[in-house]
């Protein structure tokens, strides 16, 4: 019989699934715009309407993606099969994103439409399946925090190692053509991550029974509407992926441009190590504080670390000033990444949440429907990202102006802060602590 507990190697198998998935997010959060703009040789407007139009072919097939995963069953259970199923595809599809055909200006940003639309389409069909495992792999809150601990943990070791070595291998590797070492580095990655995930397939179990609504889709829509908790998780999953993503996708920018730093992503990676000590530190912390008032009050705090570090740090090679830069990038990249392992947790109880609420189990589509917030945020502050970059008279691989300098020290602190600040008070609407979710599932009914 199986038991709610996991074992190290299953927390362990589970992380290398966000490890893989992962490639894909370090890609579109970290580099991907300073990639387009700055090697593959997109206008940042053109960019930013690409993010946007992509968001739009999301909001049809995360959802579906969602409805199929309830609908398919194989020996192995509803989800870990599409990793065996789709690596290999996954992993090719990054490999076409980071490559730069010898095209006229029109036809380059064909090529980019239709592989960044290829590569988020099967980011779908692997990441709606992963997000959704944690779900039917125990029923213990404290175990599903912990398995979300270990994968977010290992997210981040990817993290940096993506960002820190794949501008390096770039350059090593392309022998003076930056935009073919880009492509020989991906390609390393992606064989990476397909062995990644078919590791997670290995040395995971759906111990849980998944329980399918077999109601039609617009009435499943119905119900998940109706679940204040997940509209909430939503809301999050907006904002925060908003401030997340504009300040990943502008912190190269910043290093290379205002802080004229030689390496920009061992600037970027600083800020993901930090990312990485908050995932333990948010597990601990988490033991002996309330979940919901550290995902609150954490956020809130980006704001006031944001405008610190935005009016403390100015543009100058400065040894002292990058060494401010570094000390409170890392400070705030701790800050903001705390919540993260309470908000993976929080959906599968929120599932739960709309079941006794309403008496209908609406689970893959709920997934679906975060992991579409999840891009919505993306691409939102890709069009954000490009817009802002071109209003700050951005231009690439040249000098820039004290206004446009200005304007990347906004992007990276000020603007995602305000983000992340309305995120934490949406949060004071949320009240599925641990207390309350024990309560709920001993009573089946919702505490008063």
């Amino acid at each position: 019989m199986h038991t709610n507990r996991l074992t190290v190697l299953e927390k362990v198998g589970f992380g290398a699934g966000d490890m893989a998935v992962n490639v894909m997010i370090a890609a579109l959060f970290y580099f991907m715009s300073f990639f387009y703009t700055d090697i593959f040789g997109l206008k940042p407007t053109h960019m930013g309407i690409l993010f946007l139009v992509a968001r739009f072919v999301d909001a049809f097939t995360d959802p579906l993606m969602g409805v199929l995963t309830d609908r398919v069953k194989t020996r192995w259970g509803h989800f870990k099969h599409w990793f065996l199923f789709l690596s290999v595809p996954y992993g090719l599809s990054v490999i076409l994103l980071f490559t730069t055909p010898d095209f006229s200006y029109n036809m380059k940003l064909v090529w980019a439409y239709l592989t960044y639309l290829l590569a988020t389409l099967l980011f779908t069909g692997v990441a709606i399946p992963y997000i959704s495992l944690i779900g039917v792999l125990t029923a213990d809150p404290k175990e599903r925090l912990s398995a979300n601990g270990y994968r977010m943990f290992f997210a981040k070791i990817a993290n940096v190692a993506i960002v820190w070595s794949v501008p390096k291998l770039a350059e090593m590797w392309g022998g003076g053509d930056i935009a073919k070492g880009y492509q020989l580095a991906m390609i390393l990655i992606s064989v990476v991550a397909i062995g990644l995930f078919l590791f997670c397939f290995a040395t995971t179990t759906e111990r849980l029974d998944h329980k399918v609504d077999k109601k039609p889709f617009g009435e499943q829509l119905g119900y998940l509407l109706k679940n204040d908790q997940w509209l909430l998780l939503c809301a999050a999953c907006v904002l925060g992926t908003l401030g997340y993503a504009i300040r990943g996708s502008v912190a190269m920018y910043y290093a290379k441009y205002y802080l004229e730093y030689d390496d920009p992503g061992l600037f970027l990676s600083a800020g993901i190590a930090a990312s990485i000590v908050s995932m333990v530190a948010s597990t601990w912390i988490t033991k002996r504080y309330c979940k919901v008032k550290l995902f609150r009050w954490s956020q809130i705090a980006v704001l006031f670390l944001s405008a610190l570090m935005f009016f403390v740090v100015q543009p100058s090679p400065d040894a002292a000033g990058i060494a401010m830069a570094f000390l409170l990038y890392v400070v705030l990249c701790f800050v903001v990444d705390l919540h993260a392992p309470v908000f993976w947790s929080s959906i599968a109880e929120a599932v739960d949440y709309g079941e006794i609420k309403d008496g209908s189990r609406v689970s893959g589509l709920s997934f679906g429907g975060i992991s579409f917030c999840q891009k919505a945020g993306g691409g939102l502050a890709g069009l954000i990202g490009g817009l802002l970059l071109t209003f700050f008279n951005y231009e690439p691989n040249v000098a820039q102006s004290a206004y446009t300098l200005m304007g990347l020290a906004l992007m990276l602190t000020i603007i995602p802060g305000l983000f992340h600040a309305l995120l934490g008070v949406v949060l004071f609407k949320y009240k599925i602590s641990d207390g309350y979710y024990t309560t709920m599932m001993a009573e089946k009914k919702l505490p008063e």
